[in-house]
């Protein structure tokens, strides 16, 4: 396949739509709200059998619970000046990540009240979080920098084995992994296809990289996003031209400009 007829063929994929990031704030927000609301509810009721074990207790609970609920609004805060590119607290990220984790699942029965899909509040995380790390200003070596893909990047007919070497690939320009691995010989950045998230942790823990870039639909990056905490990561959203998990695609130029965000020029890193 020609480089002209590649390009033609990306231009007739449909690229992902832009995702709000105010939309899963402004969810999580309200779903710490109502778990401030629980706790208090939890609080007022226990708060006279607390009294009788022992007279300080209803203090100290509540003061608790308080905190706990003055943290994550805290947390939500924070990531409004992110968001908003107002200076903000680089040190909270790590609560911001530990608030999703715990209230995410809250998060979705809550979006779903108002007809808010899953796969948009994943899609407003990612950009979020993409928002967060291009703020810290990251920039890492080409060499300390990990690329993953999933291997439904592969075209399905394929018979080369790419998951274990990318290098396999024959380049035939079928689909976008040849494009990747000509980049990545190009900027000099680690890069693999994972089967899967087992394979793509062994991954990063085997390559130790300082920054990684993932390429997948939005239920895998927001994992993997979070998996791989602190290690900072950017995503980048896969297109699927044929449904879920089946030849997809990824706008190369995108994964490109986001890799020279990242990645440290060769002249600054000798200097």
């Amino acid at each position: 396949m020609t480089d002209s007829t590649q390009k033609k063929k990306t231009k007739n994929v449909k690229l992902p739509g832009r995702h709000k990031k105010r939309l899963f704030i402004g969810i999580l927000l309200l779903t710490t709200l109502l778990a401030s609301l629980l706790l208090y509810g939890i609080w007022h009721v226990a708060r006279l059998g607390l009294a009788e074990i022992a007279e300080p207790l209803p203090v100290i609970v509540g003061g608790f619970f308080a905190l706990i609920s003055g943290g994550a609004l805290l947390a939500i805060f924070n990531m409004v000046l992110a968001v908003k590119g107002w200076p903000y607290l680089p040190f909270l990220q790590r609560q911001n990540y530990e608030l999703i984790n715990l209230l995410f699942p809250v998060a979705v029965y809550v979006a779903k009240f108002f007809h808010v899909h899953k796969r948009q509040l994943e899609g407003s995380f990612i950009a979020t979080s993409n928002l967060m790390f291009n703020r810290m200003g990251i920039r890492v070596p080409a060499d300390k920098l990990l690329v993953v893909t999933p291997h439904c990047l592969q075209l399905a007919t394929c018979p080369h084995k790419i998951t274990r070497d990318p290098h396999n690939c024959r380049r035939c320009g079928g689909c976008d992994v040849g494009a990747l691995v000509n980049l990545a010989d190009e900027m000099g950045f680690h890069f693999f296809v994972a089967t899967g998230g087992t394979l793509a942790r062994q991954i990063v823990y085997n390559t130790r990289p300082q920054a990684v870039l993932a390429i997948a639909c939005e239920r895998d990056l927001m994992s993997g996003i979070q998996d791989v905490y602190p290690l900072p990561a950017v995503g980048v959203l896969n297109i699927r031209p044929n449904g879920p998990c089946y030849n997809t695609h990824v706008d190369m130029e995108e994964v490109r400009a986001q890799l020279e965000k990242i990645i440290i020029p060769k002249e600054q890193a000798n200097g």
